[in-house]
């Protein structure tokens, strides 16, 4: 039998890592910053959540759960400001073609074959609490582009599944300062490094530790082992509900659709590496922990 479970843990990070390089990739910032946004700033926030803009700030704070909101506030105001939305879209998808031609070609035409059945599983998924993967099915999907289009309907794919986190850590009555504390532990990050990274404050990260210490997770501000044993049963939740896309796609198209990527993914991990540092996108990144 399948063990679907660790077949859609494997593919998640397959998709993070054909995924999360473009983030911070200086093509892709250079296009965005030639839009008329200096520097870039802003890009993470102005390309990824592009298809989700238009409903407003506070709706992409609600969905991005853990990034701070006055960062995606001035994110969403200088792209308002200097170009559009659909332009952030654009922009970020030449670079997507670029890059994947450059780094991984060996992945290109195999990865476009997969594009319409990758869309059948993306579409199979329900919307419902998914606001950020329905505001992504919902945008052109550059069906002239067979790798392009893969590489959209993976990438929506996995924002059902950050949104379903999400949705786990607000069952939970987890905060997205909260979420970073646990994340660190969990995959063996120093201390609070995923939290700052994402804005929070020293008055946050203190409520947030005493929270968690509240519930018996934390031993002289350091995660335990109650803590890190919630932190794998939210994992494995997510991984049991994200088993969806994938049994929709099939054994044997998701077995080829890891057996593609996984090969190369260390290329792609390398790219962030480069330009962004070792531990960026840690949704893409084995455990350190000992």
């Amino acid at each position: 039998m399948t063990d679907w479970q660790s077949l859609s843990a494997q593919a998640s990070l397959a998709s993070h890592r054909l995924v999360g390089w473009i983030y911070w990739d200086p093509d892709a910032i250079s296009r965005y910053t030639k839009l008329g946004v200096e520097n870039g700033l802003g890009y993470y926030i102005a390309s990824r959540c592009a298809p989700l803009a238009s409903a407003g700030d506070e709706v992409v704070i609600a969905a991005c759960y853990s990034i701070h909101a006055d960062f995606i506030r001035l994110a969403l105001k200088l792209a308002r400001e200097k170009t559009t939305f659909e332009d952030a879209y654009r922009v970020r998808n030449e670079a997507v073609v670029r890059g994947l031609n450059e780094y991984v070609p060996e992945i290109v035409d195999d990865l476009g074959v997969m594009a319409n059945d990758l869309w059948q599983a993306a579409d199979s998924l329900p919307i419902s609490g998914r606001a950020l993967h329905a505001a992504h099915r919902g945008w052109p999907r550059c069906e002239n582009e067979p790798v392009l289009s893969a590489w959209l309907a993976i990438n929506c794919i996995r924002e059902w599944r950050g949104d379903t986190h999400w949705a786990i850590l607000a069952a939970h009555d987890i905060s997205g300062v909260q979420a970073g504390l646990l994340h660190d532990a969990f995959l063996g990050y120093p201390g609070d490094w995923i939290p700052r990274s994402r804005g929070a404050n020293d008055a946050q990260l203190d409520e947030a530790w005493a929270l968690l210490d509240q519930r018996g997770f934390v031993t002289e501000r350091k995660i335990n082992d109650a803590g890190l044993a919630f932190r794998q049963q939210l994992e494995d939740l997510t991984d049991q509900l994200s088993e969806r896309a994938w049994r929709n796609l099939g054994e044997t198209k998701t077995r080829k659709f890891c057996d593609l990527v996984m090969p190369h993914s260390q290329t792609l991990l390398s790219r962030i590496d480069k330009t962004a540092g070792e531990n960026w996108m840690p949704a893409a990144r084995d455990s350190r922990r000992k």
